[in-house]
């Protein structure tokens, strides 16, 4: 064997080149530059400070923090749920020893709880999709990771995404090895001239446009939202280039009113739009439980014809095997208990994120609204908004806001794949109450104050 010998054991002997030299301890020290681009990304790189910052000083008021509220969770929320699904499940003609298998077993790949996903997309979405075409997931991350390993066959498949860009996507192609293909952001959140342009402009150069990231219901980071004509454009223009449309949800039960947002799989007439969804925000996001629709048909050599969603589950199944049978139930307890509708159930998590993004937008037109260089924008809904600003809003700065003025913000540099962001700052207001928002941005203010002066 090249490099040398392989022992009983099925390690190599010798080795002509070794990848790693031993310490002066004796312990084998690994070359970062060696390693996958994805350990050293940059963008979870930049993460990581963050969180190292927001540990170094715990007083600092975090408008950083993307997480939701930690007072609508309690530990008797998992038994109650789960107790739910079980005598789901016994009530469907299983024994309670079956009902304890399907908890505490291995499960179905694609997940157990699909059924109870599709008839909640029915209820709030208006989707009406077959439980087949469910994959649940752990997290909405993995649905991501499966779905571009799907569909990113070849070295020159590649997908395009809105920028700034949540950066678990980016970071997501990046471990796979697929190319990000930015579109600018507009100011309806996408303008689908462009995408047409930049999809020709990929394919021009010899790649494969294969999807368009999307979260069209106020994003991370921007807050934007998509009008609904520019929707209906968007899955037009989609069509056109010959796109699947990656769409990810994870706040539109959160707007600051009840006027109709249909998702785009809502308008999607073809089947042009993979639907990527989380329980995070809806459930709790200790659950880690997610999900993918895929009813894309699928068909082989022979004319055989499936689903998307039931080819992907091999992707799946050498990934994590399956969703957790017991987080799904905790999920399922709570579709059971809600009638189906996340909706209703978070009712009281709607009323309060609407009102800190309106004591944000408040206390952000208390702070700035007489000094012409601070700029920012009103989102509709969801957990963030954007403060432009006149210095470089870089980690040097994030540092010292926490040190000096004792109040976190994400850089919006952290979004943008090269350049972009450099003066503008991430604000989140959902894990906080009231007056935490505005004990904040008046430490905030205070930063800005000084440093554009």
């Amino acid at each position: 064997m090249t490099g040398g010998a392989v022992t009983a054991m099925g390690v190599a002997a010798t080795m002509t080149e070794p990848s790693a030299e031993p310490s002066a301890a004796g312990t084998k020290t690994l070359r970062r530059e060696d390693l996958h681009v994805s350990v050293s990304d940059p963008a979870a790189a930049s993460m990581n400070f963050l969180n190292e910052v927001a540990a170094r000083f715990p007083d600092a008021v975090s408008l950083a923090a993307g997480r939701p509220y930690d007072g609508f969770y309690t530990a008797g929320d998992v038994d109650r749920f789960l107790a739910v699904f079980r005598e789901h499940l016994i009530g469907r003609g299983q024994s309670e020893a079956q009902a304890d298998r399907t908890l505490l077993q291995y499960g179905r790949t694609n997940g157990v709880i699909g059924d109870l996903i599709a008839r909640m997309l029915a209820a709030d979405e208006g989707v009406d999709v077959p439980p087949e075409a469910v994959m649940v997931t752990a997290g909405c991350q993995e649905a991501m990771v499966i779905a571009l390993r799907g569909l990113c066959a070849g070295p020159d498949d590649v997908v395009l995404a809105v920028e700034p860009c949540y950066v678990g996507f980016t970071g997501a192609a990046r471990i796979l090895g697929i190319d990000v293909v930015p579109v600018p952001e507009a100011a309806d959140g996408l303008d689908p001239e462009t995408v047409l342009r930049v999809a020709q402009q990929v394919r021009a150069s010899g790649r494969h446009p294969r999807g368009l990231y999307v979260v069209p219901n106020f994003a991370n980071p921007s807050g934007l939202s998509m009008p609904v004509p520019v929707r209906r454009s968007l899955l037009a223009a989609a069509r056109e280039a010959d796109l699947l449309i990656l769409e990810d949800d994870p706040y539109g039960l959160f707007g600051l009113d009840d006027e109709p947002r249909p998702t785009l799989k809502a308008l999607d007439t073809d089947q042009s739009v993979i639907y990527l969804g989380s329980f995070a925000k809806s459930v709790f996001p200790g659950a880690r439980v997610g999900f993918l629709v895929a009813d894309q048909a699928v068909e082989d050599a022979a004319g055989r014809r499936s689903l998307l969603a039931e080819e992907l589950s091999t992707v799946k199944s050498m990934l994590t095997v399956n969703t957790s049978p017991i987080a799904q139930a905790v999920v399922g307890g709570m579709l059971i208990e809600s009638g189906y509708s996340l909706r209703a159930a978070n009712h009281d998590k709607t009323e309060h994120y609407r009102g800190n993004l309106r004591t944000l937008l408040t206390a952000l037109s208390r702070e700035f609204g007489d000094d012409p260089r601070i700029r920012w924008n009103a989102p509709e809904g969801g957990f963030f908004a954007v403060l432009d600003v006149p210095f470089a809003a870089d980690e040097a700065q994030l540092e010292v806001s926490a040190r000096d003025y004792g109040v976190l913000w994400t850089p919006m540099s952290y979004f943008y794949g090269a350049a972009g962001g450099e003066r503008a700052i991430r604000l989140s207001c959902s894990a906080l109450e009231p007056s935490q928002i505005e004990e904040g941005v008046r430490r905030l203010g205070m930063l800005v104050r000084d440093r554009a002066s």
